[in-house]
C-alpha cells in the first residue's frame, strides 16, 4: 500500500518575504523522498498553483509519484485543466495523478458558477475525461460548453492521466465510481470506508460496467509525544469540517463527535496501527496530511516512519490494500 504525505505542512510558520515558497515546497518534497516516502500531494491553495508545483517536482524528483489532492474545479474550465494535468505528466515522465473536487459552494459562487453542484461535476469530468483520453472535446451540457479547436493530446504522454475525485457523500461517490479512476473521501475513517464509501464505489461502478476505482484514504496525524498540543492544534483546522452537513454526516456514520478524533496522534506503533486499520478497511492508497502539528523533529519522525511502513506494506504479500 502506497503512503503518500500532503504538501505544504508548516507553510503557514514559514511564510516570511525571505522565503520562496516554491523552493519551500521543492525542499519538503526532496526530504520526504529522502526519507522513502513515495508519494507527494499539493494542496490547492490561493497563491501557489499546485499543478504547476507539481510538474515542478516531478521533474525534479524522478523516483516518486506526485499529484494534487485536492484541486478544486473552479475556476478552472475543462480544456485549461487538461493543459495543466498533461504538462505536469509530462514533466513528471508519466508519474502525474489529478485530484480534483467541488470548491465550497460561496468559493464557486465567487467565480460566477451557481450551477447545481452534481450536475456541473459530471459535465465537467465528461469533458476532462474526454480531453485526456482522446485530445478532443465536443461537449454542450446544460451548465458547461467544451470544445477543443484543435487535437490537444500531448504526444510524450504513454496513458491518460488518473482522474481522482474527492468524495463526501453519496452523491460525489457515485461520480467518482462513474467517471473517475480513484476516489479520495474525505473525512472518512476507516469504518465508513469499509462499510459505506467502498461498497457504494463498487455498487455503482459495477452498474456502469466499469471496475471499482481505486481509493485513497486522507488523514491527518504526526508522531509526536506532545499528543495533547498536537490534538489542539489539529482541532483549530479541523473543527469547522463538523458543522459542515455532507462532513456532519460522515462523522456521524463513523460514530465520532469531533473531527479531529480521526486525527492520528501518538507514537509509532499508534499511527502504524492506524495505516494497518486503513488497508484492513480497503484503502489502496493512504495520504497524511498535518503532519507539522507537533515539532519539526516529530514531523521529520512522522516522514520516516511513513516510508518505512510504505516500503514493508508494499514488499509484503499479505498486507491488506
Amino acid at each position: 500500500m502506497r503512503i503518500g504525505v500532503a504538501l505544504p505542512t508548516d507553510y503557514y510558520k514559514q511564510l516570511t518575504p525571505d522565503v520562496n515558497p516554491v523552493d519551500y515546497l521543492l525542499d519538503q518534497a526532496r526530504k520526504l523522498a529522502e526519507l522513502g516516502v513515495p508519494a507527494v500531494w499539493l494542496t490547492q491553495r490561493f497563491d501557489y498553483d499546485a499543478l504547476a508545483v507539481a510538474a515542478l517536482i516531478g521533474r525534479e524528483l524522478p523516483d516518486i509519484t506526485v499529484g494534487t489532492a485536492i484541486v478544486p474545479i473552479h475556476p478552472r474550465h475543462p480544456n485549461a485543466l487538461a493543459m495543466q494535468a498533461q504538462t505536469a505528466q509530462a514533466a513528471s515522465g508519466g508519474r502525474f495523478e489529478l485530484g480534483l473536487g467541488l470548491s465550497l459552494p460561496e468559493i464557486a459562487a465567487g467565480y460566477g458558477n451557481t450551477h447545481p453542484r452534481i450536475r456541473y461535476l459530471r459535465e465537467y469530468l465528461t469533458a476532462l475525461r474526454e480531453l485526456l483520453h482522446t485530445g478532443a472535446v465536443d461537449y454542450t451540457g446544460e451548465t458547461l460548453l467544451a470544445k477543443s479547436p484543435t487535437p490537444s493530446m500531448m504526444p510524450t504522454l504513454h496513458s491518460p492521466v488518473p482522474i481522482l475525485l474527492a468524495t463526501s457523500g453519496s452523491l460525489t461517490l457515485r461520480v467518482a465510481a462513474e467517471l473517475a479512476d480513484g476516489a479520495l473521501p474525505l473525512l472518512t475513517g476507516p469504518n465508513t470506508l469499509a462499510d459505506f464509501a467502498i461498497p457504494t464505489l463498487a455498487r455503482h461502478a459495477a452498474a456502469a460496467g466499469r471496475p471499482t476505482p481505486r481509493v485513497i484514504g486522507m488523514v491527518g496525524g504526526v508522531v509526536t509525544a506532545d499528543v495533547a498540543g498536537a490534538r489542539d492544534r489539529a482541532a483549530q483546522q479541523m473543527d469547522r469540517y463538523g458543522e459542515m452537513p455532507a462532513y456532519r454526516a460522515l462523522l456521524d456514520r463513523e460514530n465520532i463527535s469531533d473531527p479531529v478524533e480521526l486525527a492520528v496522534i501518538g507514537d509509532e506503533q499508534t499511527m502504524a496501527d492506524a495505516v494497518a486499520r486503513y488497508a484492513e478497511a480497503g484503502a489502496d492508497e493512504l495520504i497524511f496530511a498535518l503532519t507539522a502539528l507537533g515539532s519539526a523533529r516529530d514531523e521529520e519522525r512522522t516522514w520516516a516512519l511513513l516510508g518505512e511502513l510504505s516500503k514493508t506494506r508494499s514488499d509484503s504479500p499479505d498486507c491488506p490494500g
